[in-house]
């Protein structure tokens, strides 16, 4: 359901009954063994909204207030890591994307891609020097954008990765995009980049995917990386698992898409 935009702010965790009508039949189901059912499981949601709230805040995870209910910062992590595994993230955006198709707010006449580094104190896989760092260690958050700023993807790579590499594997990782009749849209009808993604090959990469490459301005996606990295866990790389970080970058981008459905006046132009 669309809502306006005089909505009050929930505390960082909160999820509506909305959102998590979306979210919960995405879920793993977890059957209690009869004989042996040892602990209660924490409620999903209860534990979602824990990650939710690390996500937010920045919050080291043994440092989750035990008061607000979301269970140990140990039980949301293993959580974490289960949905991962379980691939929800991928699987929730596919559904948010469609959903903002079938209302007419996704637009797919143009996409812009661009990377941003993060310091990554603890190192370990997907962890390089970056050049633009001082040769310190740390990730790449790579990103792709429709016209609004709305994700369509994201990748997480080192440091020491050049933007170019990832604009075709950003293209093969938008998914299939339902919400109308007809076939799933997939793939934009022009990328924009700046100079960095400006290479023969990629180029022509591109163009065999069916899609115009532009080396052209593209304020949307780094407006998009403003919000994305608004989420305090995401501006530094606190987790040695990858898959981890990367879990956190995906459902970060989904909450971005669940605020442009659910407050429809947030601006939609793009690049005059």
């Amino acid at each position: 359901m669309i809502r306006g935009c005089g909505v009050a702010r929930p505390r960082p965790g909160d999820v509506d009954d909305e959102l998590w009508a979306v979210i919960e039949p995405l879920l793993p189901k977890v059957e209690r063994r009869a004989r042996h059912p040892g602990r209660k499981r924490h409620p999903d949601r209860l534990v979602f909204q824990g990650i939710l709230f690390v996500l937010h805040t920045g919050i080291a995870w043994e440092h989750l207030p035990q008061e607000l209910g979301f269970g140990s910062g140990m039980t949301c992590w293993r959580r974490l890591a289960e949905w991962t595994k379980a691939g929800v993230w991928p699987r929730l955006h596919e559904v948010l994307l469609a959903k903002l198709r079938s209302v007419n707010v996704l637009d797919f006449s143009w996409a812009a891609v661009d990377g941003s580094h993060v310091r990554a104190f603890k190192g370990s896989s997907k962890t390089g020097r970056s050049p633009v760092d001082r040769g310190r260690t740390g990730s790449k958050h790579h990103l792709i954008t429709d016209v609004t700023g709305i994700p369509l993807a994201v990748t997480l790579t080192g440091g020491n990765r050049n933007d170019v590499t990832q604009l075709v594997p950003l293209l093969e990782a938008v998914p299939s995009v339902r919400g109308k009749r007809g076939r799933p849209r997939r793939r934009p009808d022009v990328v924009l980049g700046d100079r960095g993604y400006d290479h023969d090959k990629s180029r022509r990469l591109v163009w065999e995917l069916g899609v115009k490459p532009v080396i052209a301005h593209r304020w949307v996606v780094e407006r998009a990386f403003a919000h994305l990295h608004w989420f305090r866990r995401l501006r530094i790389r606190w987790e040695i698992r990858d898959d981890i970080h990367e879990a956190f970058l995906k459902l970060a981008c989904c909450i971005i898409c669940w605020r442009r459905l659910t407050k429809p006046c947030l601006s939609r132009r793009g690049p005059s």
